[in-house]
């Protein structure tokens, strides 16, 4: 997963790597400046004057505050400030809400810090001519041949859109931004409610980028409006959600519900606590009906509560953000909110003890790394995906297998959905086709190093597809992913299906609401069960481009019922609405 859950299809792993550093490396020291910042949860029944009035005391100033559920972003000088707030009976713990000192050694290759791991990566480096396509007046969506995905669901004209498309329904995306003029978003996109809660990062501290100068961004802002995307992942799980049937391009599940963008992720692909938990309680507050997550929470890939490998503080940090998410994800599903995320692209059993070394994510300070941590499910959690009322979605490849870089784990998958596999084919060569074709930002591939477009619009690589409507003057790019970033939304827009199927009006926000705990239900019981594989332990060979033929295995453990693969099954539009 990394920040975002899109597992990459010109890598040749889907283990996260590991880098060793020292256990020691979440001390609580001040940065350059003097000052940081945190993020600091206020206890259960606590008056808000009695906390603000601890932080004061403890030399931190309230940057922002969200009383919904009890949190506010504090800026200090004071290096002592954690231990004096946290003597207050007035505060539950805080976590760093980081100015990142180091960045982390998974680069671009323009330089800048993209936060995926090996399993997500942007498609890059596929040879081939990109394919551009006119649309016509009687044709069905100039690339719905394309969408395998949408097959293996039964949502196409001749399946679940005759019967419901969303009309009515809101669908936040949760995620690092969506293009709002995309040709295949902007009918559906909703400006009036979008909202981005995040501000850019130029560089960390040593220099090295994270986003990008404010003055090279489109918008020459660090404060980016709530309707562009400066990466693409966003715009691509918008479009998988809610893309319209107009003529040009692609449909997506839900082809008549409303887009809202409630941007939590930098450019750069990061996604810091305080904004995570304001765009839940957002959506809450404003009629939003399903939101998709594909993303955890940084800088923890798993908050243990008492790992030995973490510093006292590191373990108060990590219960804080399990606990202040929680609070969020409860807040919006008691307001109407279906919760659906990505399961992840580690490759490993959630449910069972592992090793990982991916965190923390990014640093404080100079000179501060992940380090090696056994993860015992007992104690840690991956939010949001683990957390309650969470959907989790797993991924699966073109001939329904589960995508080899796919998390699993029976008790943690709640149900599956195409998320692509280039390896899923008969030779074990990649295949960039059996990844997910959604929309692309045509500013990011003009920007992209190299570029994806080329200057007369023509795609420089097989991972893009430009899509015209008949007249040959709109027109539209897409781009290839995989992972389950891309699985979440297939589920994600099956449960809006679901609301405006069987959803009642919304007489406080307008449109349709269905209690969550429904939405799930139907997912599920529809869900179409999918057994594990016989033998259930499945072995995997991938002959890649780069480190040649690489073999890994996944046991599944459940019934045909419920297992860790699939969970209740493989979500399927038609069957959840087609009766």
């Amino acid at each position: 997963m990394k920040r975002l859950i899109v597992a990459a299809v010109a890598v040749t792993c889907a283990a996260v790597p590991i880098v060793v550093g020292s256990a020691g490396a979440n001390a609580d020291t001040a940065g350059s400046d003097g000052a940081k910042e945190y993020v600091v949860l206020y206890a259960e029944g606590a008056s808000l004057a009695s906390a603000r009035a601890a932080i004061t005391s403890a030399g931190g100033t309230i940057v922002s505050e969200n009383t919904d559920v009890g949190v506010a972003t504090v800026q200090t000088s004071n290096a002592g400030f954690t231990a004096a707030v946290d003597a207050s009976a007035a505060i539950d713990g805080t976590a760093r809400n980081r100015v990142i000192g180091a960045a982390p050694d998974d680069a671009t290759s323009n330089g800048g810090v993209h936060k995926f791991d090996p399993a997500e990566a942007v498609v890059a480096g596929v040879s081939g001519k990109g394919v551009s396509r006119r649309g016509g007046p009687k044709a069905a969506e100039p690339l719905a041949d394309l969408q395998w995905d949408m097959q293996q669901i039964d949502a196409t004209p001749t399946g679940s859109y005759r019967h419901e498309q969303g009309r009515g329904v809101k669908v936040g995306i949760i995620d690092t931004g969506v293009d709002g003029s995309h040709p295949d978003i902007a009918a559906n996109f909703d400006r009036a409610d979008s909202r981005n809660f995040t501000v850019d990062i130029p560089f960390d501290a040593n220099g090295n980028e994270i986003d990008g100068p404010c003055e090279d961004e489109p918008d020459k802002s660090c404060n980016d409006p709530a309707d562009v995307d400066e990466d693409g992942h966003g715009t691509h799980v918008a479009s998988t959600i809610a893309a319209p049937i107009n003529g040009i391009g692609i449909a997506g599940v839900a082809p008549q519900a409303t887009i809202v963008n409630l941007r939590a992720g930098q450019d750069s692909g990061f996604f810091f606590l305080q904004p995570s938990v304001d765009a839940l309680t957002y959506a809450a507050k404003h009629g939003i009906d399903v939101v998709n997550m594909s993303f955890y929470v940084d800088p923890w890939l798993f908050n243990c509560s008492n790992n030995p490998a973490d510093s006292p503080e590191a373990q108060q940090e990590q219960r804080t953000i399990v606990t202040a998410m929680q609070r969020a994800l409860d807040f919006a599903w008691a307001r109407g909110v279906t919760l659906v995320s990505a399961a992840g692209n580690g490759a490993t059993d959630y449910t069972k003890v592992i090793t990982d070394g991916s965190s923390p994510d990014f640093a404080d300070t100079p000179g501060e790394a992940s380090y090696l941590r056994t993860i015992d499910p007992a104690s840690c959690t991956s939010m949001p995906s683990e957390g309650n009322h969470v959907i989790s979605v797993s991924a699966t490849g073109i001939s329904l297998r589960k995508a080899y870089y796919s998390d699993y784990g029976n008790g943690y998958i709640d149900v599956a959905a195409p998320g692509g596999d280039v390896y899923d084919t008969p030779d074990n060569n990649r295949d960039i086709t059996k990844a997910v074709l959604a929309a692309y930002p045509e500013s990011v591939g003009r920007r992209a190093s190299p570029p994806t477009i080329a200057p007369d619009g023509t795609p420089t690589t097989s991972a893009v597809v430009k899509s015209c409507d008949a007249s040959g003057k709109t027109c539209g790019y897409y781009q290839y992913l995989q992972g389950t970033s891309m699985a979440s939304p297939h589920a994600a827009g099956v449960a809006a299906l679901i609301v405006g199927k069987y959803g009642l009006p919304d007489f406080r926000q307008g449109g349709k609401t269905l209690f969550p705990d429904v939405v799930a239900l139907v997912l599920k019981t529809t869900a179409n069960k999918t057994p594990c594989p016989d033998p259930p332990t499945f072995t995997y060979t991938r002959n890649t481009p780069t480190a040649g033929t690489v073999v890994t295995t996944a046991t599944c453990e459940g019934s045909s019922r419920r297992n860790g693969f699939y969970g209740s099954g493989v979500v399927d539009a038609l069957r959840a609405v087609g009766h």
